[in-house]
């Protein structure tokens, strides 16, 4: 049996309006927010190359892959950090969301900015586990993009899947709620939405974006799926503060998974 535990959290890009929150005065809370769950996999959305930068100084036991959406380290970053004494990467790569995904930077179907998919086939240091990761924010405008971009994820997933019979997990900031079409498409193909564990429903779901304000008033649209050999044990939406501040407008989750055999 294999276990590991996977995070997603939207780091909320660097903004000097931000003011109190902005970047550069949360980093540290991020950090913490990241060291305090001790996850084997932490996939963030919205880190420029400085700001995922920073955070690795101040996680001794993480390493980081991906591209910046517009090519090489710049812009936003769909980085997955993973614990270097736990985990190496066997192969990774970057796509585009669009009608060229080979090239990033390309703006396909409506979207205001490009968007983009890191991956990683993940194996154990002892060699005994391998399993992937395809980290994704979605466009937060176009409905198209949206569902085209998660389409093309879903065959990249497929592919890969082919060829290496592994487990996959899927996460990211969706950018729609749990209504929406990208959602019912993932769960009508057979991958298994982490949320469907907990009891009561949607309703008892809240929300994962709250703009630094808190509570569980707002939007559900940060998400980690499954592929179906893969067992969800636990999630969790960490609502916590850490140094006394909101880590980010978006509340980390986390994940507990496991699956059968060696794989």
């Amino acid at each position: 049996m294999t276990s590991v535990k996977i995070m997603t959290f939207n780091l909320r890009v660097m903004v000097e309006s931000d003011g109190d929150n902005a970047w550069d005065k949360r980093y540290l809370a991020a950090a913490a927010a990241i060291a305090e769950h001790r996850a084997d996999i932490v996939c963030t959305q919205e880190g420029r190359l400085f700001m995922l930068q920073e955070l690795e100084a101040e996680l001794d036991r993480y390493a980081w892959i991906g591209a910046g959406r517009k090519g090489g380290h710049e812009d936003e970053h769909c980085a997955i950090f993973y614990d270097k004494e736990k985990w190496q990467i066997a192969q990774s790569g970057d796509f585009g969301l669009s009608e060229n995904p080979e090239q990033l930077g390309v703006l396909s179907w409506k979207t205001d900015y490009p968007r983009m998919c890191t991956w990683a086939r993940l194996r154990s240091v002892d060699g005994s586990s391998e399993f992937a990761v395809f980290n994704t924010h979605l466009d937060h405008i176009s409905e198209e993009a949206q569902v085209k971009g998660m389409e093309l994820i879903r065959d990249r997933i497929g592919q890969f899947q082919r060829e290496t019979g592994l487990p996959v997990l899927l996460t990211g900031d969706f950018n729609v709620e749990p209504d929406h079409a990208v959602i019912h498409g993932l769960e009508r193909a057979g991958y298994t939405n982490a949320y469907s564990i907990l009891p009561g429903g949607k309703a008892s779901i809240g929300c994962t974006f709250h703009d630094f304000k808190g509570g569980v008033t707002g939007e559900l649209i940060d998400y980690i799926f499954t592929t179906p050999q893969v067992t969800v044990e636990q999630i969790e939406i960490d609502r916590s503060r850490y140094q006394g501040r909101y880590p980010s407008d978006h509340y980390p989750v986390c994940a507990l998974v496991s699956w059968e055999g060696k794989q």
